[in-house]
């Protein structure tokens, strides 16, 4: 066990500005409207820092540096920028830990979480895209016998990105790692719950950069972040034998839990089939009420704070519409502070407790009799960003894996955020240059 001092106490790897200003064109700039918001602590409720009001005004500067900054940081060589990236990559790892806090403090999620998957994950995108850029090359296609397409990449020129209270450096940088790579410069807007820890990277990395490639514009508006209610459906032959799957499949039901549920990609809907049901939920209830709920800090506690007393309301006012509703409470359901205990209800479906978005430690668990009747349960959300399946036959799980409308489908694990390079393309357009190199001909016809 690990115990990390709190910030602003003696032996604290992280040391907060008592104030934050925007983060415009490479220095730190005040409001236009002199405005700064308290940023509180989930894990103890209390202020620690303020940031910057932002405004219209705000954002029109920060874009205005962007622009100027772009089309020289565009006009790089895709090598150079990959240099850079590495370099951020090599200055994050450096301070691996120091993030790890600041992210823990700001968001309440437990430090341990922060350590061995979101700081690492941050690394790894850096270097991942520093990798393909520098990798990639154009195309070429012959169009005729005098007549080639040749294709390249170029960036946007800004990129203007909100980032959700989820996984706020995470999300910071699912944005910065790709953008940065196709030559974009950026602003980004964290939210109002969670800016200081996106502050705490850009003092970080900000001298890697030309001066206007990232900006931050802080203290604007909540974002909200949505769930899609993802399915995790359990097959009856994962309690076939008491062995090291069975353990993994337990651990994948109570993912729900992770990062206090606060993940759009959450497990929040388990479906359990019938025949295995009552074990499998009493053996599922056991690994859920084992969770250590506590200090964020502490690198043995698995579940921490919910990020605002806001969202806490909202997790404990769905709780009580599903009692209302007639689901059944089998654990959890209270709250101390931001702290709310992982829960589980189970009922019908159909019912609101199963169906509605929370962005809590919360699951629904219901039933299903075959593989049909899971596929229809499961579908029956119109939009998914993921869904588990654990099952014994890959077979089966190959079948039902094509067959669920989740735009990805875990099988025997269930890891929410995979790093991946599909997201260059967002932040870049194709270039066609058509060429004909024959002195003879028309021009068009």
């Amino acid at each position: 066990m690990t115990q990390y001092a709190a910030p602003g106490q003696p032996g604290s790897v992280v040391a907060y500005r008592p104030r934050y200003d925007h983060f415009i064109g490479g220095d730190h700039v005040a409001p236009v409207t002199g405005e700064y918001v308290e940023n509180v602590t989930p894990v103890t409720g209390e202020v620690f820092t303020e940031v910057a009001r932002g405004t219209d005004a705000d954002r029109a500067r920060a874009l205005h540096a962007a622009s100027g900054a772009a089309q020289a940081w565009g006009n790089t060589t895709a090598r150079e920028r990959a240099t850079v990236l590495g370099e951020v990559a090599d200055r994050i790892e450096e301070h691996a830990t120091e993030l790890a806090v600041a992210e823990t403090w700001d968001n309440g999620k437990p430090v341990r979480e922060a350590l061995v998957a979101d700081v690492p994950m941050l690394i790894e995108l850096f270097r991942q895209y520093a990798a393909v850029v520098r990798a990639e090359v154009g195309e070429v296609e012959q169009l005729g016998r005098d007549t080639c397409d040749y294709r390249s990449f170029q960036p946007l020129g800004v990129v203007h990105e909100r980032v959700s209270w989820t996984f706020p450096l995470l999300n910071a940088c699912r944005v910065l790692a790709p953008a940065l790579a196709a030559g974009n410069a950026v602003v980004l807007e964290p939210a109002l719950q969670t800016p200081a820890s996106v502050h705490v990277l850009v003092d970080v990395i900000a001298d890697l950069l030309p001066p206007g490639v990232v900006n931050v514009v802080t203290g604007s508006d909540d974002h909200p972040a949505t769930s899609g209610r993802c399915p995790n459906i359990f097959f009856s032959d994962v309690t076939a034998r008491r062995d090291g799957f069975l353990d993994k499949a337990l651990d994948g039901f109570a993912m729900f839990a992770a990062n206090q549920g606060e993940i759009a990609t959450a497990p929040s809907r388990a479906l359990l089939q019938t025949a295995v049901y009552e074990e499998f939920l009493h053996l599922a209830t056991e690994r859920t009420q084992a969770l250590e709920l506590g200090d964020p800090l502490d690198t043995d506690t698995m579940v921490g704070a919910v990020v605002s007393l806001a969202q806490r309301d909202r997790v404990l006012a769905y709780v009580e519409r599903g009692k209302a509703e007639g689901a059944r409470l089998v654990t959890g359901g209270e709250a101390d502070g931001h702290y709310v205990q992982p829960t589980i209800f189970e009922g019908d479906h159909r019912s609101s407790v199963f169906t509605d978005d929370v962005l809590g430690p919360v699951v629904s668990v219901t039933r299903f009799d075959d593989r049909d009747d899971a596929l229809k349960i499961a579908n029956e959300a119109a939009a998914q960003l993921g869904a588990g399946i654990w099952c014994r036959d890959i077979a089966l799980a190959h079948t039902v894996g094509q067959d669920l409308r989740a735009e990805r489908v875990w099988v025997n694990n269930y890891h929410p955020y995979p790093a991946t390079t599909a997201a260059l393309a967002e932040y870049r357009r194709v270039k066609h240059l058509v060429v004909s190199y024959s002195d003879r001909g028309q021009g068009y016809f």
